[in-house]
Protein backbone atom coordinates (compact mmCIF):
# COMPACT_ATOMS: atom_id res chain seq x y z
CA UNK A 1 0.00 0.00 0.00
CA UNK A 2 1.34 3.42 -0.95
CA UNK A 3 1.79 6.29 1.49
CA UNK A 4 -1.00 8.86 1.25
CA UNK A 5 -0.45 12.48 2.24
CA UNK A 6 -2.47 15.69 2.44
CA UNK A 7 -1.04 18.50 0.33
CA UNK A 8 -3.83 21.08 0.37
CA UNK A 9 -6.54 22.34 2.71
CA UNK A 10 -9.49 24.64 1.98
CA UNK A 11 -11.67 25.79 4.87
CA UNK A 12 -14.62 28.17 5.05
CA UNK A 13 -16.94 28.51 8.05
CA UNK A 14 -18.24 30.88 10.69
CA UNK A 15 -14.67 30.96 12.03
CA UNK A 16 -13.49 32.59 8.81
CA UNK A 17 -11.58 31.56 5.71
CA UNK A 18 -8.38 29.57 5.49
CA UNK A 19 -6.21 27.44 7.74
CA UNK A 20 -4.87 30.20 10.02
CA UNK A 21 -8.34 31.45 10.94
CA UNK A 22 -9.37 27.93 11.93
CA UNK A 23 -6.19 27.24 13.89
CA UNK A 24 -6.88 30.44 15.84
CA UNK A 25 -10.39 29.13 16.54
CA UNK A 26 -8.94 26.01 18.20
CA UNK A 27 -7.01 28.05 20.72
CA UNK A 28 -8.25 29.18 24.16
CA UNK A 29 -10.31 32.35 24.22
CA UNK A 30 -12.08 31.80 20.89
CA UNK A 31 -15.72 32.90 20.86
CA UNK A 32 -17.81 31.13 18.21
CA UNK A 33 -19.82 33.30 15.86
CA UNK A 34 -23.55 32.70 16.19
CA UNK A 35 -26.78 34.02 14.74
CA UNK A 36 -29.43 33.65 17.44
CA UNK A 37 -32.11 35.82 15.82
CA UNK A 38 -33.11 34.54 12.39
CA UNK A 39 -34.25 31.08 13.43
CA UNK A 40 -35.00 31.60 17.12
CA UNK A 41 -35.16 29.70 19.41
CA UNK A 42 -32.44 27.87 17.46
CA UNK A 43 -29.03 29.37 16.73
CA UNK A 44 -26.80 28.72 13.72
CA UNK A 45 -23.14 29.29 12.91
CA UNK A 46 -23.37 31.38 9.70
CA UNK A 47 -20.54 31.28 7.18
CA UNK A 48 -18.21 34.26 7.11
CA UNK A 49 -18.62 36.72 4.24
CA UNK A 50 -16.53 35.72 1.22
CA UNK A 51 -15.16 37.59 -1.76
CA UNK A 52 -16.51 35.01 -4.20
CA UNK A 53 -14.64 36.56 -7.13
CA UNK A 54 -11.40 35.16 -5.73
CA UNK A 55 -12.41 31.54 -6.35
CA UNK A 56 -15.51 31.81 -8.58
CA UNK A 57 -14.52 34.58 -11.01
CA UNK A 58 -17.56 34.45 -13.32
CA UNK A 59 -20.68 36.16 -12.01
CA UNK A 60 -22.90 33.85 -14.04
CA UNK A 61 -21.41 30.86 -12.18
CA UNK A 62 -21.99 32.55 -8.83
CA UNK A 63 -25.62 33.36 -9.66
CA UNK A 64 -26.58 29.85 -10.75
CA UNK A 65 -25.21 28.24 -7.58
CA UNK A 66 -27.02 27.96 -4.28
CA UNK A 67 -25.15 28.76 -1.01
CA UNK A 68 -23.99 25.20 -0.29
CA UNK A 69 -22.53 24.99 -3.81
CA UNK A 70 -20.74 28.34 -3.57
CA UNK A 71 -19.21 27.35 -0.22
CA UNK A 72 -18.02 24.02 -1.60
CA UNK A 73 -16.56 25.47 -4.81
CA UNK A 74 -14.81 28.22 -2.87
CA UNK A 75 -13.23 25.84 -0.35
CA UNK A 76 -12.21 23.46 -3.14
CA UNK A 77 -10.41 26.34 -4.84
CA UNK A 78 -8.53 27.14 -1.64
CA UNK A 79 -7.43 23.50 -1.34
CA UNK A 80 -6.23 23.40 -4.94
CA UNK A 81 -4.27 26.62 -4.44
CA UNK A 82 -2.64 25.28 -1.29
CA UNK A 83 -1.65 22.07 -3.09
CA UNK A 84 -0.18 24.08 -5.99
CA UNK A 85 -2.53 22.29 -8.35
CA UNK A 86 -4.80 25.11 -9.53
CA UNK A 87 -2.68 25.99 -12.57
CA UNK A 88 -1.71 22.42 -13.51
CA UNK A 89 -4.31 21.43 -16.12
CA UNK A 90 -2.72 18.03 -16.78
CA UNK A 91 -2.81 17.16 -13.09
CA UNK A 92 -6.46 18.25 -12.75
CA UNK A 93 -7.40 16.19 -15.79
CA UNK A 94 -6.73 13.01 -13.81
CA UNK A 95 -7.58 14.32 -10.34
CA UNK A 96 -10.51 12.33 -8.96
CA UNK A 97 -13.16 14.01 -6.85
CA UNK A 98 -15.04 12.73 -3.78
CA UNK A 99 -17.74 15.10 -2.54
CA UNK A 100 -20.12 14.71 0.41
CA UNK A 101 -23.06 17.09 0.65
CA UNK A 102 -26.76 17.15 1.40
CA UNK A 103 -29.62 18.13 -0.83
CA UNK A 104 -29.99 21.62 -2.19
CA UNK A 105 -32.34 24.42 -1.37
CA UNK A 106 -36.11 24.11 -1.09
CA UNK A 107 -38.54 26.63 -2.58
CA UNK A 108 -39.88 27.68 0.82
CA UNK A 109 -42.59 29.98 -0.54
CA UNK A 110 -43.96 27.13 -2.68
CA UNK A 111 -43.86 24.75 0.30
CA UNK A 112 -45.75 27.22 2.50
CA UNK A 113 -48.42 27.95 -0.12
CA UNK A 114 -48.94 24.27 -0.84
CA UNK A 115 -49.16 23.18 2.79
CA UNK A 116 -51.61 25.97 3.58
CA UNK A 117 -53.71 25.13 0.53
CA UNK A 118 -53.85 21.41 1.30
CA UNK A 119 -55.36 22.17 4.70
CA UNK A 120 -58.18 24.17 3.08
CA UNK A 121 -58.75 22.13 -0.09
CA UNK A 122 -61.92 20.05 -0.43
CA UNK A 123 -59.90 17.50 -2.44
CA UNK A 124 -56.37 17.59 -0.94
CA UNK A 125 -54.93 14.94 -3.26
CA UNK A 126 -56.12 16.67 -6.40
CA UNK A 127 -54.99 20.06 -5.12
CA UNK A 128 -51.50 18.72 -4.37
CA UNK A 129 -51.13 17.11 -7.80
CA UNK A 130 -52.20 20.31 -9.54
CA UNK A 131 -49.74 22.43 -7.56
CA UNK A 132 -46.86 20.04 -8.16
CA UNK A 133 -47.54 20.05 -11.90
CA UNK A 134 -48.07 23.77 -12.32
CA UNK A 135 -46.07 25.60 -9.63
CA UNK A 136 -43.02 23.46 -8.88
CA UNK A 137 -39.86 24.77 -10.53
CA UNK A 138 -38.63 22.28 -13.16
CA UNK A 139 -35.08 22.72 -11.85
CA UNK A 140 -35.92 22.01 -8.19
CA UNK A 141 -35.21 18.28 -8.32
CA UNK A 142 -32.00 18.88 -10.27
CA UNK A 143 -30.89 21.55 -7.80
CA UNK A 144 -31.15 19.04 -4.97
CA UNK A 145 -28.50 16.74 -6.37
CA UNK A 146 -25.20 16.50 -4.54
CA UNK A 147 -23.64 16.02 -7.97
CA UNK A 148 -24.03 19.75 -8.62
CA UNK A 149 -21.34 20.57 -6.05
CA UNK A 150 -18.92 18.28 -7.86
CA UNK A 151 -20.14 19.52 -11.23
CA UNK A 152 -19.55 23.15 -10.35
CA UNK A 153 -16.09 22.38 -8.97
CA UNK A 154 -15.32 20.75 -12.30
CA UNK A 155 -16.70 23.70 -14.28
CA UNK A 156 -15.05 26.43 -12.24
CA UNK A 157 -11.73 24.79 -11.34
CA UNK A 158 -11.28 22.28 -14.16
CA UNK A 159 -11.05 19.15 -12.03
CA UNK A 160 -11.87 16.56 -14.68
CA UNK A 161 -11.12 13.17 -13.13
CA UNK A 162 -13.82 10.70 -12.19
CA UNK A 163 -16.20 12.19 -9.58
CA UNK A 164 -17.95 10.26 -6.83
CA UNK A 165 -20.59 11.96 -4.68
CA UNK A 166 -22.00 10.91 -1.33
CA UNK A 167 -25.16 11.66 0.63
CA UNK A 168 -26.15 10.38 4.05
CA UNK A 169 -25.36 12.95 6.73
CA UNK A 170 -22.13 12.52 8.73
CA UNK A 171 -21.21 9.11 7.37
CA UNK A 172 -21.07 10.37 3.80
CA UNK A 173 -18.05 12.50 4.66
CA UNK A 174 -16.33 9.54 6.30
CA UNK A 175 -16.91 7.38 3.23
CA UNK A 176 -15.63 10.08 0.86
CA UNK A 177 -12.35 10.15 2.80
CA UNK A 178 -12.18 6.38 3.23
CA UNK A 179 -12.66 5.56 -0.45
CA UNK A 180 -10.36 8.32 -1.69
CA UNK A 181 -7.63 7.11 0.65
CA UNK A 182 -8.12 3.48 -0.41
CA UNK A 183 -7.92 4.30 -4.11
CA UNK A 184 -4.68 6.24 -3.72
CA UNK A 185 -3.11 3.71 -1.34
CA UNK A 186 -3.92 0.84 -3.71
CA UNK A 187 -2.50 2.66 -6.76
CA UNK A 188 -5.86 3.19 -8.49
CA UNK A 189 -5.19 6.92 -8.68
CA UNK A 190 -2.48 9.38 -7.66
CA UNK A 191 -4.41 12.40 -6.43
CA UNK A 192 -7.91 13.29 -5.27
CA UNK A 193 -9.92 16.28 -4.12
CA UNK A 194 -12.08 15.30 -1.15
CA UNK A 195 -14.52 17.29 0.96
CA UNK A 196 -18.00 18.44 1.78
CA UNK A 197 -20.18 21.50 2.21
CA UNK A 198 -23.29 22.47 4.14
CA UNK A 199 -25.66 25.41 4.42
CA UNK A 200 -27.27 25.73 7.85
CA UNK A 201 -29.21 28.87 7.00
CA UNK A 202 -32.29 26.97 5.84
CA UNK A 203 -35.63 26.81 7.59
CA UNK A 204 -36.43 23.40 6.07
CA UNK A 205 -33.28 21.74 7.43
CA UNK A 206 -33.77 23.28 10.86
CA UNK A 207 -37.38 22.11 10.87
CA UNK A 208 -36.40 18.51 10.12
CA UNK A 209 -33.68 18.46 12.78
CA UNK A 210 -35.95 20.12 15.35
CA UNK A 211 -38.71 17.61 14.63
CA UNK A 212 -36.26 14.82 15.39
CA UNK A 213 -35.30 16.45 18.69
CA UNK A 214 -31.69 16.99 17.63
CA UNK A 215 -31.30 20.79 17.85
CA UNK A 216 -29.82 22.67 20.80
CA UNK A 217 -31.95 25.66 21.80
CA UNK A 218 -30.29 27.01 24.95
CA UNK A 219 -27.42 29.46 25.42
CA UNK A 220 -24.18 28.36 23.81
CA UNK A 221 -22.21 25.73 25.72
CA UNK A 222 -19.61 23.24 24.54
CA UNK A 223 -20.87 20.11 22.80
CA UNK A 224 -19.46 18.11 25.73
CA UNK A 225 -21.69 19.93 28.21
CA UNK A 226 -24.94 19.69 26.26
CA UNK A 227 -25.96 16.07 26.96
CA UNK A 228 -26.44 16.83 30.67
CA UNK A 229 -28.95 19.52 29.66
CA UNK A 230 -30.88 17.50 27.10
CA UNK A 231 -28.35 17.45 24.27
CA UNK A 232 -28.41 18.73 20.71
CA UNK A 233 -26.32 20.38 18.02
CA UNK A 234 -26.08 23.83 16.46
CA UNK A 235 -25.92 23.64 12.69
CA UNK A 236 -23.10 25.42 10.88
CA UNK A 237 -22.59 26.67 7.34
CA UNK A 238 -19.24 25.91 5.76
CA UNK A 239 -17.10 23.70 3.59
CA UNK A 240 -13.89 21.75 4.00
CA UNK A 241 -11.84 20.27 1.16
CA UNK A 242 -8.55 18.41 1.15
CA UNK A 243 -6.16 17.32 -1.57
CA UNK A 244 -5.04 13.73 -0.92
CA UNK A 245 -2.06 12.53 -2.87
CA UNK A 246 0.36 9.64 -3.16
CA UNK A 247 3.56 10.60 -1.37
CA UNK A 248 5.61 9.78 -4.46
CA UNK A 249 3.45 12.08 -6.60
CA UNK A 250 3.76 14.95 -4.10
CA UNK A 251 7.56 14.50 -3.97
CA UNK A 252 7.75 14.48 -7.77
CA UNK A 253 5.78 17.73 -7.91
CA UNK A 254 7.98 19.32 -5.25
CA UNK A 255 5.02 19.90 -2.92
CA UNK A 256 5.57 19.63 0.83
CA UNK A 257 2.93 17.42 2.48
CA UNK A 258 1.04 18.79 5.46
CA UNK A 259 0.31 15.43 7.10
CA UNK A 260 0.21 11.72 6.30
CA UNK A 261 -3.02 9.72 6.35
CA UNK A 262 -2.07 6.67 8.40
CA UNK A 263 -5.47 5.00 8.61
CA UNK A 264 -9.19 5.39 7.93
CA UNK A 265 -11.89 3.14 9.37
CA UNK A 266 -15.67 3.20 9.60
CA UNK A 267 -18.55 1.22 11.07
CA UNK A 268 -22.29 1.41 11.44
CA UNK A 269 -23.87 0.13 14.65
CA UNK A 270 -27.44 -0.30 15.80
CA UNK A 271 -26.89 2.43 18.40
CA UNK A 272 -27.95 0.42 21.40
CA UNK A 273 -26.43 1.68 24.67
CA UNK A 274 -22.72 0.90 24.60
CA UNK A 275 -22.52 0.46 20.82
CA UNK A 276 -20.66 3.73 20.20
CA UNK A 277 -18.25 2.96 23.03
CA UNK A 278 -17.43 -0.47 21.56
CA UNK A 279 -17.24 0.86 18.01
CA UNK A 280 -14.79 3.64 18.86
CA UNK A 281 -12.63 1.17 20.78
CA UNK A 282 -12.47 -1.05 17.67
CA UNK A 283 -11.80 1.86 15.31
CA UNK A 284 -9.01 3.22 17.52
CA UNK A 285 -7.26 -0.16 17.39
CA UNK A 286 -7.91 -0.57 13.66
CA UNK A 287 -6.11 2.66 12.75
CA UNK A 288 -3.29 2.07 15.23
CA UNK A 289 -3.74 5.29 17.19
CA UNK A 290 -1.56 5.99 20.22
CA UNK A 291 -2.57 7.32 23.61
CA UNK A 292 -0.72 10.60 23.00
CA UNK A 293 -2.57 11.45 19.78
CA UNK A 294 -4.39 14.78 19.73
CA UNK A 295 -8.09 14.32 19.03
CA UNK A 296 -10.30 16.45 16.80
CA UNK A 297 -13.79 15.21 17.53
CA UNK A 298 -16.85 15.69 15.39
CA UNK A 299 -19.06 15.17 18.47
CA UNK A 300 -22.52 16.56 17.88
CA UNK A 301 -23.66 17.19 21.45
CA UNK A 302 -26.57 14.76 21.06
CA UNK A 303 -27.31 12.95 24.30
CA UNK A 304 -26.08 9.38 24.68
CA UNK A 305 -23.62 9.07 21.81
CA UNK A 306 -21.68 12.18 22.89
CA UNK A 307 -21.43 10.85 26.45
CA UNK A 308 -20.07 7.54 25.19
CA UNK A 309 -17.51 9.21 22.93
CA UNK A 310 -16.29 11.45 25.74
CA UNK A 311 -15.81 8.46 28.04
CA UNK A 312 -13.93 6.49 25.38
CA UNK A 313 -11.58 9.38 24.58
CA UNK A 314 -10.86 9.87 28.29
CA UNK A 315 -9.84 6.21 28.43
CA UNK A 316 -7.89 5.94 25.17
CA UNK A 317 -6.18 9.36 25.15
CA UNK A 318 -6.26 10.52 28.78
CA UNK A 319 -3.50 13.12 28.47
CA UNK A 320 -4.07 14.24 24.89
CA UNK A 321 -5.74 17.53 23.91
CA UNK A 322 -9.29 17.10 22.61
CA UNK A 323 -10.83 19.66 20.23
CA UNK A 324 -14.50 19.69 19.27
CA UNK A 325 -15.24 20.74 15.69
CA UNK A 326 -18.82 21.56 16.69
CA UNK A 327 -17.58 24.22 19.10
CA UNK A 328 -15.60 25.92 16.33
CA UNK A 329 -17.73 25.75 13.17
CA UNK A 330 -20.98 24.18 14.36
CA UNK A 331 -22.32 20.88 13.12
CA UNK A 332 -21.93 20.64 9.35
CA UNK A 333 -23.53 17.22 8.78
CA UNK A 334 -21.93 15.82 5.58
CA UNK A 335 -18.89 18.09 5.96
CA UNK A 336 -18.32 17.10 9.61
CA UNK A 337 -15.62 14.48 8.94
CA UNK A 338 -13.73 16.54 6.29
CA UNK A 339 -13.69 19.49 8.71
CA UNK A 340 -12.32 17.38 11.57
CA UNK A 341 -9.65 15.80 9.37
CA UNK A 342 -8.67 19.17 7.93
CA UNK A 343 -8.31 20.68 11.41
CA UNK A 344 -6.23 17.69 12.52
CA UNK A 345 -3.97 18.13 9.47
CA UNK A 346 -3.64 21.84 10.23
CA UNK A 347 -2.49 21.07 13.78
CA UNK A 348 0.16 18.68 12.49
CA UNK A 349 1.33 21.06 9.77
CA UNK A 350 1.66 23.83 12.37
CA UNK A 351 3.81 21.59 14.56
CA UNK A 352 1.22 21.48 17.34
CA UNK A 353 0.83 17.69 17.12
CA UNK A 354 2.85 14.75 15.82
CA UNK A 355 -0.17 12.48 15.62
CA UNK A 356 -3.86 13.31 15.51
CA UNK A 357 -7.11 11.37 15.33
CA UNK A 358 -10.29 12.79 13.83
CA UNK A 359 -13.52 11.17 14.96
CA UNK A 360 -16.95 11.21 13.37
CA UNK A 361 -19.95 9.94 15.29
CA UNK A 362 -23.21 10.64 13.51
CA UNK A 363 -26.16 12.06 15.40
CA UNK A 364 -28.21 9.08 14.22
CA UNK A 365 -26.03 6.39 12.63
CA UNK A 366 -22.44 5.82 11.55
CA UNK A 367 -19.04 5.97 13.22
CA UNK A 368 -15.69 6.78 11.63
CA UNK A 369 -12.11 7.59 12.54
CA UNK A 370 -9.06 8.92 10.66
CA UNK A 371 -5.48 8.89 11.95
CA UNK A 372 -2.96 11.45 10.73
CA UNK A 373 0.75 11.66 11.46
CA UNK A 374 3.60 14.04 10.76
CA UNK A 375 5.29 13.25 7.46
CA UNK A 376 8.57 11.38 7.69
CA UNK A 377 11.56 13.06 6.05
Amino acid sequence: MRDVVITGLGLVSSAGEGVEAHLDALRPGFSPRLDTERFAPYAIHPAAALDLDRQIPKKIDQRQMEPWQRLGVYAAGLALDAAKAKQDAALKDRMQMFVAAGRGERDNSFDERTLSGVLQASEPGRFLNERLLSDLRPTLSLAQLTNLVAGNISIVHGVAGAPLTFMGEEQSGVDALRIAHARIASDQTDIALVGGSANAERADVLMVCAAGGFLWSGPFVSVWDRPARGGGFILGSGAAFLVLEARARADARGVKPLAAVAGVAAERTRRQPGDVDASLQRLWRAIGAGSEAAVVSGATGVKGVTDEERAVLAELAPRAPVYATGDVVGHTMEAQAPFSVALAAALIAAGEAREAVATSVGHWRGEGMVRLTAVRS
